[in-house]
């Protein structure tokens, strides 16, 4: 899977950021059309998004797109134009159920139909953000193909549980351990909410850290100081890299010898470690962590 550790919010509707987001070093940047963008600026915003896609530096980035609900007066204009600028992964935000996922692929498709592009090219990204989401999560992550993960949005998903966000973010275990068994059962990434006091620096490692140790893959941001901090958690200390690295050599040279079992230091290396050292080199690929 794509590595997608950070996916960097940046309203459409703010045409000097639009202009020139592929500057920053996030793996994922995401465009948004719904909640940061005013109704009288949706339609200019969705003009500036698909003219600034044109640009060949975005082709170098993974370009997702929050879009307007298909209830709204905006969603299929949203779809069809970021389509039409080739966009790799649309946000559907808001999903309650499957039916949600489906009804968000059948309009998705007739615009890659309509604009020349190979169909299922474009890939969905589902965010839930209510209890009644949470308690499909498991259905909404195998309702489509398209679906590279799910993500949490907490902001309306608290609001719902009639609560607040706290320092801890108690409030948000259940909903962050459903939505990461969902995504694993489906065999799809998986993604946290916004951290948003940006100010907050020691706030946002000790959510940050949080959200690695559940499994997330990844998290969405809001502000480009967040991205280096951000994968600096996600990468490997010196150590569990060479760790990793005599894991797959023990593994290597058990399968040359015809051993069914591999071992290291007296221990039996099974298929969850040697997967596990896998997953290390890769993250290790973007860099060795540093001490924070």
């Amino acid at each position: 899977m794509k590595l997608r550790r950070s996916m960097l919010f940046v309203p459409a509707s703010n045409a000097a950021m639009v202009s020139n987001s592929f500057i920053y070093d996030t793996d994922s940047i995401m465009f948004d059309l719904e909640d940061s963008v005013a109704l009288r600026e949706k339609d200019s915003a969705r003009l500036i998004l698909f003219n600034a896609l044109q640009h060949p530096l975005y082709q170098d980035k993974e370009v997702v797109v929050r879009v307007n609900s298909l209830d709204s007066a905006f969603g299929v204009d949203d779809v069809n134009a970021v389509v039409a600028a080739g966009v790799d992964v649309i946000r559907l935000a808001k999903t309650d159920s499957a039916q949600d996922v489906i009804d968000m692929e059948a309009v998705i498709e007739h615009a890659e139909q309509a604009y020349g592009r190979p169909v299922g090219s474009t890939k969905l990204l589902a965010a839930i953000e209510s209890a009644l989401g949470i308690t499909n999560a498991k259905e909404i992550a195998f309702a489509s193909k398209r679906l590279i993960g799910i993500a949490l949005g907490a902001e309306d998903y608290v609001r719902n549980l009639k609560t607040n966000r706290s320092a801890d973010g108690i409030e948000l275990l259940f909903a962050r351990c459903s939505i990461i068994q969902a995504a694993r059962a489906a065999g799809i990434q998986c993604f946290d909410t916004v951290y948003s006091d940006a100010n907050n620096e020691a706030g946002f490692i000790h959510e940050a850290e949080l959200i690695k140790q559940l499994g997330f893959d990844g998290k969405s941001l809001i502000n480009p100081r967040q991205i280096d901090i951000l994968h600096n958690i996600y990468a490997p200390t010196l150590k569990e890299v060479d760790h990793a690295q005599a894991v797959i050599a023990a593994a290597t040279e058990a399968e040359e010898k015809g051993l069914g079992v591999a071992s290291l230091n007296g221990k039996m290396v099974d298929a969850p470690i040697i997967e596990r050292a896998r997953l290390t080199l890769e993250r290790a690929v973007s860099g060795i962590r540093e001490e924070l």
